[in-house]
């Protein structure tokens, strides 16, 4: 598939949630539009309850939804091995060593034990957890955690990966070093991203695209091109000019761009 290929279309997308009794109910998406083309690097941005994780759980096939999101043009209904999930809460087994967890989508999976053990050793390899295969995941540190959950869903080698504030809940200098650490990977294999994220700066440091969303109901009111090469200088004056321009748009609310723009800047 070729980088300009769409590998996600989302059309008219709409969730709405209502109240346990039904008396009530909230709209979260409403017709939302969007395309994403093959290995770019996405960052879905906004404030909290503007429905980011809601459209990230559309995607991943756990939030049901109105209107249609596609995947190489078929139709996402459910969960499938083709979208990898990283979650903010690790979401490891803690009965389960680092290289138990790594393994159980592949044994999932029926992959011979051989070749669960090679991948799984390659991806612990590539995330910097090479002499931590035997601990459990009450032995490691947050940032180890992380470390864990992102090679087991690396190890099924899907052509998406879902994050959803995958660095939130860390350290600042843990978070800046997983962050360089994601892009390295992303760098050799090229796998479209779709990161939520809270931070301004998060957003411009990893993405190609930072789609900014505003709430009740969400709307797209910004899609920002980041024209910067990698890896990026944190305080380079163009990163924070990139940054100035997203400050902007989420405290106009809506924003001078209205519903919908595309921004390329040099």
């Amino acid at each position: 598939m070729s980088k300009n290929t769409p590998i996600l279309s989302f059309q008219d997308v709409t969730v709405a949630f209502s109240s346990p009794d039904h008396s009530t109910g909230r709209l979260v998406l409403n017709r939302l539009n969007l395309t994403i083309e093959a290995g770019q690097f996405i960052c879905l941005l906004g404030p909290s309850g503007c429905g980011k994780t809601t459209l990230l759980n559309c995607v991943a096939g756990f939030q049901p939804y109105e209107g249609n999101i596609t995947f190489n043009q078929s139709r996402i209904e459910k969960p499938g091995k083709e979208r990898g999930v990283v979650f903010q809460e690790y979401a490891l087994f803690p009965w389960f060593t680092v290289q138990q967890n790594v393994e159980f989508g592949l044994r999932v999976n029926d992959i011979l034990a051989s070749e669960r053990a090679e991948r799984a050793n390659h991806y612990i390899q590539m995330v910097g957890l090479t002499g931590f295969e035997k601990h459990y995941p009450s032995k490691l540190s947050g940032g180890m955690k992380q470390r864990a959950g992102l090679a087991r869903v690396l190890a099924n080698e899907p052509d998406v990966l879902l994050m959803d504030e995958p660095f939130a809940a860390l350290d600042e200098q843990t978070r800046e070093k997983l962050q360089a650490e994601l892009l390295n990977i992303w760098e050799k294999q090229r796998k479209t991203c779709l990161f939520v994220t809270h931070s301004i700066q998060e957003a411009v440091y990893l993405a190609d695209r930072v789609i900014v969303l505003q709430p009740n109901p969400a709307r797209i009111s910004l899609d920002l091109h980041i024209n910067l090469p990698r890896l990026r200088n944190r305080h380079d004056e163009r990163m924070l000019h990139y940054q100035s321009i997203i400050s902007g748009i989420l405290r106009e609310g809506e924003g001078s761009y209205g519903e919908y723009h595309s921004v390329v800047t040099a």
